[in-house]
């Protein structure tokens, strides 16, 4: 029997299922994890074709298209579809998979996708709360599109009118990622009829870029990739896990552990958290307390300086602030890094490896041989993960490890790095444009509740507001699209949801979806989605892969239901706001605007195919040309300056140094021009017997943030649980497979406890995005096991990200 032949079995099977049982429980019912549904007892068409060995005509057809969830990658999906149905789905086939070349293969969530296009919780209909229920009840009622892009209209022309346009605001878009259009739509709309306030940074790294390379490098400068070691390299790395993370055909992990095998490279992993890479054979586990790699750090250039291994040259030649010869104009005596290490600036004590030893948890003499490892590695690569620096001390943590390259020399040569993420490349698309915004003033991305609580109470000096002393207004009207933050990836979910369950507070909230999360259970309006398997897209290879590709995507199937895509509905809203003609650009659809986008694509790339050669192969990709020459600024610095106040590599940052004089700070925090160690709230000298564990979020393969958590059999196969270590587990009686409780000021979970020894004593580990499930009106205890009811709302000083990895808490059997 065929291939097709047994599709089309599988596919009546699966029909007969969804008839019964409705399509995602079908869907979610099969035992095969990337094929068909199997064949289904009693049906009594499949059995007499089985019987007889005759099959009913199929016509199945393969449909390019690729992943979009925000993992950082992007890869490429190949849907075989028979009767308008997802029947099975292959990855990428083509080209050579060798050093120099690569595949976009899937990982097991995207070669999972038809489970969760299918899945039992697919938003089918609009729907609205229901009058008198309260937001966060899931009580809703379907309407018809009509009425509800006649709601959506009609309170946005209120609520400018009332408050003006900086009440308005679009989330970020971080369940869909890596394609031209995402959540571009709105912002086009709403820009033309007046604009919105709009945030700056991000959940994933804002911290690192919005508050420590920019006031380290100017930007992300001296970046290199994975395929630039060298033989026999000495790798560092903190708090980075590009197995887990960075995962797929075309990632980081593939490309390291390619060098592994082929070139000799050795690896050390400085992590709480024995990662997937530090598994691996010959690779170098150095357990670390959550939150002191600063202090790590010090400790070692202590060594450094006491063994005269500091490139005291470099550091003259391409930074400021090493030592007082080289503080910038302005900076007051022993206030350099030098200073701070030999106990003679700030605060007076002396950066010894015994001093680190106590505060991180490393031995004293592993810390000592290791900043001779680094020391006398040429070249050397050091770079860190976006965990570091998602914690409360986490701008100051991110600069710290970042500073390690440049005092042994390490930074834009060959085969080095800047102690940042491992560097990107690839192409470029254009995105759809969004035209010009007339509201200028911006709030950190990780404050909306805030700024829908406070609203005009968050200035320039106490929450970072850009461009306007204060923000102007607080959030009246709030657009959810394509992301399940509310309450889900957003710290402390019981405080955030208590702020949106306020209807004084946004008075309208419209979350559009492609299945019904707990954060839509919060929506006044609720769209339903199509996914971007289902509609037209263009994307390129991922943000973070270094790999040369274009992706081209088209439906694999009709819309079902009455699921709509957000372009086309966006131009339906523009209709009633009376700029369609503009929004549309004289009437291009979807698919024009990704036509015409590649086209620009093309003009710059001759050689790329044309969209419908494009559209026919599925793919374009590119061996990447990797830059692993000696950078413009380090050969001449004064030609070649950086981005920065001073155009040098800051170790020490005038920026920093006057937001510390300036700036309003919360508890705990400190801004400072040199990276030194700061615990940060609830940071690692914050436990108390009532709470004496910290605990950190990872990043899991079973779910990118909380997209595919609800994808049973991915959840199976890769359970989500609690790390906690044999020693912290016997002294609560805690097993592998027990329920237990964690706990704080903030909330409690309920979770499965996994004993291992690869999570560091006094720390537990627990996977992020699952999606939250408590009764909110009732004792709020979340029995989906989402770490954000754990988390608080504390940000971090310079950038207001994120803080999320930093908390504190217990553990008990539940």
């Amino acid at each position: 029997m065929t291939n097709s032949e047994k599709a089309a079995l599988s596919r009546r099977t699966f029909v007969k299922g969804s008839a019964l049982a409705g399509l995602g429980a079908a869907a979610m019912g099969s035992t095969s994890l990337f094929g068909c549904a199997p064949q289904g007892q009693g049906d009594a068409e499949g059995a007499d074709l089985a019987a007889t060995g005759e099959t009913a005509p199929v016509d199945e057809k393969i449909v390019w298209t690729h992943c979009h969830v925000n993992c950082g990658g992007a890869c490429v999906l190949q849907c075989h579809v028979a009767d308008d149905e997802i029947v099975s789905v292959e990855s990428d086939n083509t080209g050579d998979a060798s050093f120099g070349g690569f595949q976009a293969r899937a990982c097991l969530r995207g070669r999972s996708i038809r489970r969760w296009i299918n899945g039992e919780d697919r938003l089918n209909y609009p729907m609205k709360r229901v009058e008198g229920s309260k937001r966060g009840e899931g009580k809703y009622e379907q309407i018809s599109w009509d009425e509800a892009l006649d709601t959506i209209a009609s309170e946005f022309k209120r609520i400018t009118e009332a408050y003006g346009n900086e009440s308005v605001f679009i989330q970020e878009c971080s369940g869909v990622e890596q394609n031209v259009i995402m959540n571009n739509p709105w912002f086009r709309l709403f820009n033309l009829c007046g604009g919105v306030v709009t945030r700056y940074g991000n959940y994933s790294n804002g911290a690192l870029t919005f508050g420590a390379q920019l006031y380290t490098y100017g930007g992300g400068w001296g970046k290199r990739s994975f395929k630039t070691l060298t033989d026999g390299e000495l790798v560092v790395m903190f708090g980075n896990a590009p197995c887990d993370t960075r995962m797929a055909g075309d990632g980081h992990g593939y490309d390291l552990l390619v060098a592994m095998e082929q070139k000799n490279v050795r690896v050390i992993c400085i992590d709480p958290r024995r990662s997937e890479i530090a598994t691996n054979r010959d690779v170098e586990w150095i357990p670390i307390r959550p939150g002191t790699d600063a202090a790590l750090v010090a400790g070692i250039a202590h060594e450094l300086i006491a063994s005269n291994l500091v490139d005291v040259d470099f550091l003259h030649t391409y930074c400021v602030g090493y030592d007082e010869e080289s503080l910038p104009e302005g900076a007051p005596a022993n206030s350099s890094y030098y200073a701070y290490i030999m106990g003679t600036g700030y605060d007076m004590v002396e950066k010894t490896p015994a001093w680190a030893a106590a505060i991180t948890q490393i031995p004293e003499q592993r810390i000592i041989d290791l900043a001779h490892e680094i020391g006398e590695a040429k070249p050397c690569f050091i770079c860190q993960g976006w965990g570091p620096q998602r914690r409360t001390n986490g701008e100051t943590a991110a600069r710290a490890i970042a500073l390690l390259p440049q005092l042994v020399g390490q930074v834009g040569l060959p085969s080095t790095n800047s102690g940042l993420r491992e560097g990107n490349g690839g192409f470029e698309l254009n995105s759809l444009p969004t035209g010009d915004n007339p509201i200028e003033v911006k709030f950190p991305n990780y404050l909306w509740p805030e700024a829908i609580k406070d609203g005009t109470k968050l200035t320039a000096l106490n929450a970072g507001i850009q461009n306007a002393d204060a923000l102007p207004a607080p959030i009246k009207m709030m657009i959810n699209y394509g992301n399940n933050m509310p309450a889900n990836q957003n710290g402390d979910i019981n405080f955030t949801t208590d702020i949106l369950r306020d209807e004084s507070l946004c008075e309208f909230i419209v979350c559009y979806d492609v299945v019904m999360t707990d954060s839509a259970k919060y929506a006044d309006i609720i769209l339903p989605d199509l996914t971007p398997q289902e509609t037209w897209t263009l994307s390129t290879q991922g943000e973070n892969n270094d790999t040369q590709g274009i992706w081209f995507g088209q439906p694999t199937t009709s819309a079902k239901f009455e699921r709509r895509e957000v372009y086309e509905v966006c131009a339906d809203l523009a209709d009633r706001l009376g700029v369609k003609d503009a929004y549309t650009d004289g009437g291009k659809t979807r698919e024009d605007w990704c036509r015409e986008l590649y086209e620009e694509f093309r003009a710059e790339n001759p050689d790329a195919p044309t969209w419908e050669e494009g559209l026919a192969a599925g793919v374009y990709k590119k061996d990447i040309e990797v830059d692993n020459v000696t950078d413009p600024f380090i050969e001449d610095p004064a030609a070649n300056p950086l981005e920065t106040a001073t155009g040098k590599i800051q170790i020490y940052s005038p920026e920093l140094a006057e937001y510390a004089a300036t700036w309003e700070l919360q508890e705990g925090d400190v801004i400072c021009p040199i990276p030194i160690y700061v615990p940060g709230f609830d940071g690692p000298d914050s436990n108390t017997e009532e709470y004496p564990l910290q605990f950190t979020g990872y990043h899991t393969k079973a779910h990118t943030h909380s997209s595919y958590a609800n994808n049973q059999i991915i959840q199976d196969a890769h359970r989500h649980n609690v790390w906690i270590n044999p020693l912290d587990a016997a002294e609560r009686n805690i097993k592998t497979g027990d329920m237990v409780r964690v706990f704080n000021d903030h909330g409690e979970i309920l979770i499965e406890a996994k004993v291992t020894d690869r999570i560091m004593p006094g720390v537990g580990a627990i996977p992020q995005g699952m999606w939250h499930d408590a009764d909110m009106g009732g004792d709020r205890v979340d029995k989906g096991g989402c770490i954000n009811t754990l988390t608080s709302r504390h940000c971090t000083p310079v950038a207001k990200a994120t803080g999320q990895h930093t908390i504190i808490g217990q553990i008990a059997k539940a």
